[in-house]
């Protein structure tokens, strides 16, 4: 690192070391499976190695991750172990969604009693993300342990687009936001929490400012992820994508005659809406970014991205991937989904003919152990 606690600048005799990015979906609950499913493989690794526990974070250059992946992404970014994270769902997202949407009564029950659930969701969350991720900030995270980090979000003032970022070029405008308040903002998701009101830093009299739910625009982050990544990274430098997506539901819909004339009741007060654009996304940018890495790979730029896992989810996990879902049963099927997944893509990893797994096998050996010293962990979070 240099002088700034920043990563030092890239030298074209680490022509071989690639610029790695760590992409993160959004999925509400179904976060549970994210954080299990790194954690099995890293455990599985350490295993195989006979090593110690590993940081994830120090692996990459760059973390990107959208509504939970946000909430992820900052814990891998500071040094939490993935088991935590696991431990935030399943000790307070009973509290974060107090009332599961389920059927068009559920949505109308939730409809005529206000914001009761959403305002006890969003004090629920609060304290989580306190305990775990503290006053951190998004500059102490880069100074401190060299990683940049680009959390989509919306910006309620503008009905705009917003990435709260930190990296070697993106200026000091966020520097100051504490994590916890950017997960709160990411994942601000419409109708299942509340919108974020959240303080502007630098105490200059600016007030709260009002964020709503990243995956709107970019639940699957890569393309955020990809392009900072050509922003950041060297000249020729290569370029590593690793996305990975939160058990996304087994989709589609064979409509036939009325059925097309849905209203608002039938989408379920819009909260149907927000399950399809999340596997519309994942498709779309994946694939976007796939094209794009492939047509620059062609004109001599090396950029390789793996989208684990790659599987189709079975058709019984159907009844336990709502976003709202904080069920025990629906936690433990998306833990042991997670860790099936996990264990296919170790599988992947031992096969020296498939070149995602290989990819992945090498990152794995690119992690440090998991020091104490090197972490950002907060007082609480160490005393939990």
């Amino acid at each position: 690192m240099d002088a700034t606690g920043g990563k030092t600048p890239y030298r074209n005799d680490e022509a071989a070391k690639p610029y790695r990015v760590l992409s993160l979906d959004g999925g509400g609950m179904r976060g549970i499976y994210t954080a299990a499913f790194l954690e099995r493989l890293l455990a599985q690794h350490a295993a195989r190695t006979k090593g110690p526990p590993l940081d994830l974070g120090l692996g990459f250059d760059l973390i990107t991750g959208t509504s939970t992946g946000a909430i992820v992404g900052a814990a891998a970014a500071i040094g939490v172990p993935m088991t935590e994270i696991v431990a935030l769902y399943r000790d307070h997202g009973a509290k974060i969604f107090p009332h599961r949407i389920d059927g068009k009564l559920s949505a109308i029950f939730r409809a005529l009693t206000g914001s009761r659930y959403v305002r006890e969701g969003d004090k629920a969350l609060r304290k989580a993300l306190g305990d775990v991720l503290g006053g951190i900030t998004l500059a102490e995270v880069y100074a401190n342990r060299g990683i940049s980090m680009a959390i989509p979000a919306i910006r309620m003032s503008t009905h705009k687009a917003w990435v709260f970022k930190k990296t070697a070029k993106s200026g000091p405008r966020d520097d100051h936001y504490p994590l916890a308040d950017i997960c709160l903002a990411s994942s601000a998701a419409p109708i299942f929490r509340s919108l974020a009101a959240i303080d502007e830093p630098g105490g200059g009299g600016g007030g709260k400012q009002v964020f709503c739910d990243g995956g709107l625009w970019a639940n699957n982050p890569i393309m955020v992820g990809f392009t900072d990544a050509l922003t950041n990274a060297a000249p020729g430098q290569p370029i590593e994508i690793f996305s990975l997506g939160t058990c996304p539901r087994p989709e589609g819909e064979h409509i036939v005659g009325d059925k097309v004339h849905r209203s608002m009741l039938g989408w379920r007060l819009g909260a149907d809406v927000g399950p399809l654009s999340i596997s519309a996304q994942e498709f779309a940018y994946d694939n976007m970014a796939r094209l794009l890495a492939n047509a620059m790979s062609e004109c001599g730029r090396s950029i390789r991205r793996v989208r684990f896992p790659n599987k189709p989810v079975p058709a019984s996990m159907l009844p336990y991937l709502a976003l709202d879902d904080s069920r025990v049963e629906a936690m433990d099927r998306l833990v042991q989904q997670a860790h099936t997944d996990a264990d296919a893509t170790r599988s992947a990893c031992d096969d020296p003919m498939d070149g995602d797994g290989q990819l992945i096998r090498t990152m794995l050996g690119s992690l440090p152990p998991l020091d104490p010293a090197r972490t950002l962990r907060t007082a609480s979070s160490t005393t939990r």
